[in-house]
């Protein structure tokens, strides 16, 4: 095999295992999703679902249930562990008084922008989310992780999702 043929095959597996693009996944599709995260350090998703009761309405006492997607382990489900739930990927919510159903909260590790959770006219949860300055369902979530140090930080983070009147999609990137 000449030299050429041999680099360029290295080249093109380099570039399919390696480039964070082609590792990012979405997660099947299902009628509890709220919203999910993408990182660029893998492949694996953290999963923001609504926690219903029997009766279809959210459960007051936890109204999301949060978990990690394991992409790299056949797309196993598993549950955060206390240090993710209260130091990364964990939510805090409060119902909100005088409103039926909808709870307000933000990410523990990013309290500067509040969400809230709920059921839409359709009988349908979602998560709305600050984006471009107003109320938009939030879809999905894409962090950018520097992971050179030992402790990572967050190069940017960008928001995706639709607008609640329109249906249009909306996005918005920024720096933490």
């Amino acid at each position: 095999m000449s030299q050429s043929l041999v680099l360029i095959l290295f080249c093109f597996i380099h570039l399919s295992f390696n480039d964070p693009k082609d590792r990012l996944q979405t997660p099947p599709e299902s009628k509890i999703s709220l919203f999910y995260i993408q990182r660029s350090s893998n492949a694996n998703l953290v999963i923001y679902d609504a926690n219903l009761l029997a009766d279809k309405k959210l459960n007051p006492k936890n109204p999301v249930h949060t978990y990690w997607l394991r992409i790299g382990d056949g797309g196993q489900k598993q549950e955060l562990t206390t240090i993710q739930k209260t130091l990364a990927y964990g939510l805090y919510t409060n119902p909100i008084v005088n409103e039926v159903e909808s709870y307000e909260g933000y990410f523990l590790a990013y309290r500067k922008r509040k969400f809230v959770v709920k059921i839409d006219s359709k009988g349908a949860p979602i998560a709305l989310f600050p984006i471009n300055g107003r109320l938009q369902i939030l879809k999905k979530v894409f962090v950018s992780v520097n992971e050179e140090k030992f402790m990572p930080s967050v190069y940017y983070i960008e928001l995706f999702g639709k607008d609640p009147v329109t249906g249009k999609d909306v996005y918005e990137r920024f720096k933490p």
